[in-house]
This record gives structure tokens, sequence and C-alpha cells, in this order.
């Protein structure tokens, strides 16, 4: 590398303060990577999957994340980027996926490239090129911007033969870095090189007896019938194992950047030391933290414990689902049914917050700037929040939207369906979320003798208002009640209000609820959980056996 190259910046002398948000910091590393290569050509963002199954909820987060640092780069070096969303088709199917038809058909083919075997489903001409259509499908539906390849035409086209070359020149060293992290038995007969069998067309791991770089050959032997083949490396006659694999993609391509789950750590270490061997810096990265079940369980395709992407959208919009994997990825969360409703409103707060932003550094360190690509969609906005939404569906068991509707309009006439269409697609998710999820699970409790006196105060309080106070005036007077009858700690105060009279752990701000819902409402709501809680103090006093006289 030149001295001029090397002095000379990706970041402008004028690169504003760096806003404090992941996406930045891995932006960074871009810049850095891209300078010590020279600075030349767009920077390559590369995901990579593998198509013997179709795309799932971990596919959205690494691509959505690899696009807001897609985007932070761009607004950081005002440098042009690709997102190449690459494809393992040519892979070995080694076992049928239970989830796709023709199980049978599928077992027959087992060995064969993915883009070798016929698909099961019986739409394209092979099973990845099935899987690979349902992933741009998948891919378009959110509306990424990316380019599609396929390990297929990419080795198959010569794109691949001077890496190839390459790496049979280092095979030995290569071999050298891979032998000490496998088993004694593979060790003995472990190549980087699988070739593709002449005949059957299955992808061969069988020792490779000799390389030949200057002829890009290797020779080896069928282990069921004994015979001797010498299989070029180039056209698509065979393929490299799949670290050396990702390795030779990044030599042959220039990738810059590309993320990967903690899963793949040593993976990742071992394909970097693979491309310094043949030549060039491995892409900068981010390892993200694993989804994690209700049970704190790792998340598992083929246990399908956790929560798919169609489930997850069944409950709330996308722009939920984009605010959850945003948050600390380098960190394990839980993915299951009880995150939804707090990400939803968590964009829901973040884009009033980037609204009403007027510093530019602050904008940009906010989720809402990087879901909506760098700008505001303002009408994916909504007054009331989705807890809230949920807590009326919960009180009125509405049935319908048109239940939700009339308290809104009440709260406030100018909201209707047609002004705000938003509002009435999570009115929508709500009352699924509801029906589905909340009403099985609702768990009334009975207060505590300190609780059932502040809750009649509350009551009488409330019947004393104004009906149109607003949402903060009645979370004042909620507050200062559990203050004067000394509930401590305080929040156990708003526990209650949630646990006794909407049979759950948690809510909004109970202020918001209540003005939704009518104060006359709420002051009925309080006391019938007491007279519900007096009927069963009844029931348990005629039930006791009587002294004996």
């Amino acid at each position: 590398m030149s001295d001029s190259a090397h002095n000379t910046s990706i970041l402008p002398p004028d690169a504003p303060a760096l806003p404090k948000a992941w996406p930045f910091e891995e932006a960074r590393k871009i810049a850095a990577h891209v300078e010590a290569r020279g600075g030349e050509e767009p920077a390559l963002l590369e995901t990579g999957y593998g198509p013997s199954g179709l795309p799932h909820i971990g596919t959205f987060g690494e691509v959505a994340r690899t696009t807001w640092v897609r985007l932070a780069y761009e607004r950081l070096t005002g440098r042009k980027t690709r997102l190449l969303a690459f494809s393992d088709d040519m892979d070995a199917l080694r076992k049928v996926p239970t989830n796709v038809p023709n199980q049978e058909m599928l077992a027959e083919h087992l060995g064969l490239p993915l883009s070798r075997i016929p698909d099961p489903f019986g739409r394209f001409e092979s099973f990845s090129a099935h899987n690979n259509a349902m992933l741009c499908e998948f891919l378009d539906r959110f509306g990424f911007e990316y380019e599609f390849a396929s390990a297929t035409d990419y080795y198959t086209s010569g794109r691949f033969d001077a890496a190839l070359r390459r790496m049979l020149e280092v095979h030995d060293e290569v071999v050298a870095t891979i032998i000490p992290t496998l088993g004694a038995e593979r060790r003995a007969t472990y190549s980087p090189v699988l070739p593709i069998h002449p005949r059957t067309g299955r992808v061969m791991q069988v020792p490779v007896l000799k390389v030949d770089p200057v002829a890009a050959t290797v020779q080896w032997k069928d282990p069921e019938t004994g015979e001797a083949f010498e299989t070029s490396v180039l056209g698509g006659h065979a393929k490299m194992q799949w670290k050396a694999d990702w390795a030779m993609r990044w030599y042959a391509l220039g990738v810059d950047y590309e993320m990967s789950g903690k899963d793949l750590i040593d993976s990742v270490k071992l394909s970097s030391k693979i491309c310094r061997i043949l030549g060039k810096a491995p892409p900068a990265g981010l390892t993200y933290e694993l989804f994690l079940d209700q049970n704190a369980q790792k998340i598992s395709k083929s246990k399908g414990n956790g929560l798919s992407i169609e489930e997850w959208l069944h409950y709330a919009p996308p722009e939920s689902l984009a605010q959850y994997m945003f948050n600390q990825p380098t960190r394990a969360k839980r993915l299951f049914f009880d995150v939804i409703p707090r990400a939803m409103d968590e964009y829901l707060a973040n884009l009033d917050k980037a609204v009403a932003t007027e510093d530019e550094t602050t904008l940009r360190a906010n989720p809402a700037w990087f879901i909506h690509g760098g700008t505001l969609d303002t009408g994916l906005s909504s007054p009331v929040s989705f807890t809230a939404l949920l807590n009326l569906a919960s009180v009125a068991n509405a049935e319908n939207s048109e239940t939700l509707w009339k308290f809104l309009r009440r709260y406030d006439p100018s909201l209707s369906p047609e002004t705000h269409p938003y509002v009435d697609r999570l009115i929508g998710h709500a009352l699924v979320y509801f029906k589905e999820f909340v009403r099985p699970a609702k768990t009334f409790r009975a207060p505590t003798e300190l609780e059932r006196v502040a809750l009649q105060d509350l009551a009488d309080a409330l019947k004393l208002a104004d009906p149109g106070l607003s949402p903060v005036e009645v979370q004042d007077i909620v507050f200062e009640i559990g203050k004067k009858h000394q509930i401590q700690p305080l929040r156990a105060w708003f526990g209650c209000l949630y646990e006794v009279l909407l049979g759950q752990t948690e809510g909004p701000r109970f202020g918001i609820f209540a003005s939704l819902f009518g104060l006359p409402e709420t002051v009925a709501l309080i006391e019938n959980a007491l007279a519900r809680d007096d009927a069963a103090e009844s029931a348990k006093s005629d039930a006791a056996p009587g002294e004996a006289g």
C-alpha cells in the first residue's frame, strides 16, 4: 500500500460528531477497512444464507442491521456502498428439512448441491432456486436494497477461478491452519477442496491425494469404488469447505463488512486467518448475540422454540420488529410474544422524539431514523400507545375495531380510521394480540386491605374530577393517592392497578388509560373489582364451617 493511499482518509475533514448509535461505530470500522485497502470502489457489505431452508426472523435481523450500518457509513463518509445477499446454494444437502414436501425425493438426492436437486414444491428448476426466490421475495417485501448472488453462478461462471487457483497455491498452509481445530479422524483426511463427482454429481468430502496449482486440479479416489479422479477446481467442478469457502469469497470479492452470530465466532477467526493467507485483510464485522426463547434457551429452527416472522407480523407492524432488532444487537434477547408490545411502543416513542428533534447528531442516533432509511415517516405514528390499545381491548373485552374507535373518538374527536390509518392498523393488531395472547392469560388478584382503601379513595376522587382532565392531570391524582396511603414502593401501587383492575402485570401510564377509557368507566371498573373481591370474601365465609356450640 502506498503512503498516499495510507494518508488519504475516507472520512471528510468536516465529518460531523459521531452519533451515539452502534451502526455509526460499525461504520467507522468499514471506513478504516476501506482506507486500508486504498479507498477505491464502493464499500462492499455482505450477508450470507444457506438456502436449505426458508428465510426466517434471523434473516430479517441480519439484513436489517447490515442495512443500518450501510446507511451510517454513507452518511458518515458521503461514499457509496453495495449490499450483496449471497446464497451458498452450491452446498450439499446433508439432511432433509422437515418442513417441506416430497421428503422421500429429497432423501434420494442427499449429497448433491442444492442447485442440482429438484424443487420439492414443483415450482422452480431446483430446490435452491425455490429458496433463493423466497429469499428475494422476503427481502423485497421489507424494501431492502441489495444485489442477489448465487454461489453456483459464481463458481460455474469462472468468477471465483482466480481465487480458487490462489487457494491451491496456499493449500498446505490452509490445511495447517484448519487441522488443529479438527478431531483426530478428520485430521487425516481434511482438505479445503470438495470435488464434485463427475458421474454422480455429489459433493465429495474425501482425502485429496495431490494438489496441482499450475493445472488447477486435485486428485482423489471414490471411497466406494476406489476409482481415481483428477478434477479441476475451476468452473464449478469443485467447491470449498465452508470456512475456506467463506474466506475465499471475502478474498475474491473484496468484502469490507460482514456481521455474524455468536455461534460463528470460531469460524470467523479461522476464515479470517485463511483470508490473510490468501493475501487480503478479512472484512470488518459485528458479532451479534443469539435469540433466546421464553425459557432463556437458544432459539433453534429444528426445535421450533422461537417466534417466527409471520407470527410477529400477525401481532404488530414491521416497524416494531425493526425496533426490536435495532436494540442492543450484542446482547442476548428473549424472542417471544411478550416482547412485541414493548417493541411497538419503543418505536412509537422514538418516532415522536425524532420528529421533535432539531439537532442532526441527536436525530441520527434515534432508531426511528434508521428504521425509516434516514428519513421520517410521520404517517407511521400514533397518539396512543400499543399497550394502551391492548388494555382498552382487555377491559372492554373488545371483539371489533369499532369498540376501540369509540373510546379514541371520545378521547380525541379528530381521530378516525380515515385520518389515522396507521392507528387503525395498530387496533387490528391489538385485537388479534388480545384475543390470542392476552385474554387467555388474564389473572386478576384480590387487593390487600391497604390497596382496597386506596382503590376506593381513587374511585371517589375520579367521581369528583372534571371528565375533561388531561392524562397528566389524571396521572397526578393516581400518584398522589398512592403517596397518601404510603404504598411502598410507589411502583407497587401501579402494579396493583394493573393486577387488580386489568388482570395483568404491567400496562401504560394509568392516567392515559383512564382518559381513554373514560373517568366514569374507570370508576365503574374500580368499583366492580372491589365488588368482585367482596363477593369472593363472602363466598369464603359461607363455605367456612360454623363454630361448635
